[in-house]
């Protein structure tokens, strides 16, 4: 038998007008292209709109020369790829504005604004955006009127929002919680609700119906603000907040580092082993963005920035291989 590979963190080196320090932003990936936008410095001040365009073969940064209709400065915003268009929802700024949902297409660099908060989605931040090949399903948040627990999915091809049953009693209104779609249907992990949440619900696209999910093995602490993204039929999870501060988000609480993957079909959790050298782990954090990508061949979760322990805002990206 050969042998298993360690899991591992590799840092990746960035080169340009990157990003910088943020936290709160939204991260996703078209080809060997990938794209930040949005994110605070200080809690709960925006700091720009520019589209940042990091290429993964030479590991520079550039801004994309943008074109239409741009979301206005956010922080607490989503994003997913569909083909070579990105969609771009929610996010709001330090007056309480939000933004609606945005497509982004990368081969014309042109913005459109598809749905204006006041006609479509009631707007909100800090919710969790997944996809498939034709929609893109938005789950919770933080709106204006407090947390909610209800999905909704936008059909790429009819332009159009879809309702679907909001995740009843069992499922409280939440911020911050993972949202993956594996092979029809959508699962909710985690979140916030003024307390950080350890339960896990899924949703099946074909029936309409929302089932509680009971997890056995070695399953997370209950936690928010955290990458979750499919790998396969695992769900993969890294970091997140743990216990609030305080100070609620003006400040830090306690942050992960671990990394975590629930097998979807037998329901049960691995802790993964970190077979990162002792000094070249990344600090662990809450509030980063993070994608899918293929590095070097290998496909892995890609992180960039976030907060850590001692709430300072991270500039890094750093890469773990599935």
């Amino acid at each position: 038998m050969s042998p298993v590979a360690e899991n591992k963190w590799v840092k990746v080196g960035q080169k340009g007008s990157g990003p910088g320090p943020r936290s709160s932003h939204a991260l996703t990936v078209v080809g060997n292209k990938v794209y930040c936008f949005g994110g605070e410095l200080k809690p709960t001040i925006h700091i720009d709109n520019d589209l940042y365009v990091f290429d993964l073969q030479t590991q520079e940064w550039s801004i994309a020369p943008a074109t239409g209709d741009a979301p206005f400065p956010c922080f607490g915003v989503s994003m997913v790829p569909i083909g070579t268009t990105i969609y771009v929802y929610g996010g709001r700024d330090d007056t309480r504005r939000y933004n609606g949902l945005y497509s982004y297409d990368t081969l014309t660099n042109k913005w459109e604004l598809l749905s204006p908060v006041e006609e479509g989605l009631p707007g909100r931040s800090y919710h969790s955006m997944a996809c498939d090949d034709r929609n893109v399903y938005v789950f919770g948040g933080v709106t204006a009127k407090g947390r909610v627990n209800t999905l909704h999915g936008y059909d790429v091809v009819g332009r159009k929002w879809v309702e679907y049953p909001a995740g009843g009693e069992a499922c409280k209104g939440r911020g911050g919680p993972g949202l993956v779609v594996v092979e029809g249907k959508v699962w909710v992990l985690f979140g916030f609700d003024g307390n950080e949440l350890g339960d896990i619900h899924c949703f099946d696209l074909a029936s309409g119906v929302w089932t509680a999910v009971e997890t056995t093995g070695d399953v997370p602490p209950a936690r928010s603000v955290f990458p979750a993204v499919r790998s396969g039929k695992e769900i993969v999870v890294y970091g997140g907040e743990e216990e609030p501060h305080e100070l609620m988000h003006m400040g830090a609480g306690k942050l992960s580092g671990e990394v975590y993957r629930l097998d979807t079909e037998t329901l049960v959790w691995e802790k993964v082993v970190d077979g990162t050298e002792e000094g070249k782990k990344p600090s662990p954090r809450g509030w980063c963005a993070f994608a899918v990508a293929v590095k070097d061949g290998e496909e892995g979760l890609l992180v960039h920035g976030g907060n850590s322990p001692t709430n300072e805002r991270l500039d890094d990206m750093v890469f773990w291989r599935f």
